[in-house]
Formats: C-alpha cells, sequence, structure tokens
C-alpha cells in the first residue's frame, strides 16, 4: 500500500513538475496545483498506513489520530484554492492585455509596440 501510495506521489509531482516547465500560463497553474496536491499526499502519508490504525496516532492513545496533519492539509487546501483562483485572475488579465497565455512573452516587446 505504501508503494503504490508513493508511485502516486511521485507520479503527481512528476506531472506537476513537466506542466510547470510548459510554456503556457494555464499549464503552470495546473502544474502548481498537482504539486500541491501531491504535497497534501506526502503530509497524510507521513505516518503508518493501515485500516485499523489512524494515519497518524499519538504515541499514549490507542485510537486517536493526531489533528495536527489534518489541520495542516485543511490549511493547504485553503490556500492552495486561493492560490488557484489568483494565478488564474492573472493569467487571464495577461492574455487579455497581452494577447498571448505565454510565460516567457517579453513586457519590453509590448511597452516598445505603444510607443
Amino acid at each position: 500500500m505504501e508503494v503504490l501510495l508513493s508511485l502516486a506521489i511521485g507520479l503527481l509531482f512528476g506531472c506537476g513538475v513537466y506542466l510547470l516547465l510548459r510554456p503556457r500560463s494555464f499549464s503552470v497553474v495546473l502544474g502548481l496545483t498537482l504539486i500541491s496536491y501531491a504535497v497534501n499526499i506526502l503530509i497524510f502519508m507521513g505516518g503508518r498506513i493501515d485500516r485499523q490504525v489512524p494515519p497518524l496516532s499519538l504515541p499514549g492513545a490507542e485510537r486517536l489520530a493526531d489533528p495536527l496533519p489534518q489541520a495542516l492539509v485543511l490549511t493547504a487546501i485553503v490556500i492552495g484554492f486561493g492560490m488557484t483562483a489568483y494565478l488564474v485572475a492573472l493569467a487571464l488579465r495577461m492574455l487579455g492585455e497581452a494577447k498571448s497565455d505565454a510565460v516567457d512573452h517579453r513586457v519590453a516587446d509590448v511597452s516598445e509596440d505603444a510607443d
């Protein structure tokens, strides 16, 4: 089970890095989102994975789960959603103003055309 989840995290992270290196801004946004999903799953995999035991258990208690990783992942999901919404709005504005969604679009070229 751990090997399967590790491969899934590696695949998500690899696809995210591939999309992050693409020349279009929407691919970059999708790549950042996939990387954040991979990190969230990695936080959950921080403890042992078993059907009878919670993902992370406290040393003194037997059946109680540690709420810290759950709170971290919940916070990361909310921050990731806000970041994704901001980046999509930024990409749409760039598409509207520069008429291109290329990441390496030179701003100097656009300002020289306006002069």
